[in-house]
């Protein structure tokens, strides 16, 4: 008995968890500051200790999970409502090196020693900092870098040209599953789908892993297969 009241405190605790991250929304995942991190982290050991809660008191860490939610809501409305408090609440974003300086007192006050930070310029494809014209720590804590003109990629507006503009993608098959809805969203039915099935050798919509058709009708079909490719050409 003790297990499945291990096993129905659990699946509760998922229910509740997931009930109050779909309320919070997903600031958290797209947006994760420093508090959103911790109170994630909260949230989530509060949830594992009702999932182990074996002595009926499950309700006091529910209470809990949710007073810990609300508290967040609570933050993010008044976060949208003034922008002092966004400030105070989401944090500001701190220049670390721009026109050639690097700012130690910014770095220190972000703490984040002069190693850290180039290791996030090489991870990011600078190695050299002269490349660079400003790095900005973020409010989530991500760096943000800005190159020099004469080291940024060239864009199809240096060179004058005018490239068609890309759009997103419909998947209309999924591991052997026709997506009704995004066929019909790219204009076309289950006759022209056979139609480009065959003309890629497939009879069946259950053999294909992922099947995508863009604005043009480009159809491009990925078949499922029983190979693991066990090579491994980066050792």
């Amino acid at each position: 008995m003790e297990i499945l009241h291990i096993i129905l405190l659990s699946l509760g605790s998922i229910i509740s968890l997931f009930i109050l991250t779909k309320i919070m929304g997903y600031r958290q995942m797209s947006q994760l500051s420093m508090f959103d991190y911790i109170n994630g982290i909260t949230i989530g050991s509060i949830a594992a200790e009702m999932a182990t809660s074996l002595e009926d008191n499950f309700l006091q860490p529910l209470v809990a999970m949710i007073v810990y939610a609300l508290g967040s809501i609570l933050l993010s409305v008044i976060a949208e409502k003034s922008i002092v408090m966004r400030r105070i609440i989401n944090g500001t974003s701190i220049i670390l090196y721009d026109k050639g300086t690097l700012y130690n007192k910014n770095l220190k006050k972000a703490k984040i020693d002069l190693n850290e930070f180039l290791i996030q310029c090489r991870c990011s494809g600078y190695f050299d900092i002269s490349n660079l014209q400003t790095a900005i720590l973020e409010s989530n804590g991500r760096i943000s870098f800005l190159p020099l003109v004469s080291n940024r990629p060239a864009t199809p507006q240096d060179l004058s040209l005018t490239p068609e503009q890309e759009t997103l993608v419909s998947n209309i098959i999924i591991d052997g599953k026709l997506m009704k809805d995004n066929l019909r969203h790219t204009g076309n039915n289950e006759k022209w789908l056979n139609t480009q099935l065959q003309a890629h050798g497939i009879s069946e919509v259950s053999e294909v892993f992922l099947a995508t058709c863009d604005v043009n009708n480009n159809f491009h079909a990925y078949v499922k297969t029983a190979d693991p490719n066990n090579m491994n050409i980066f050792e």
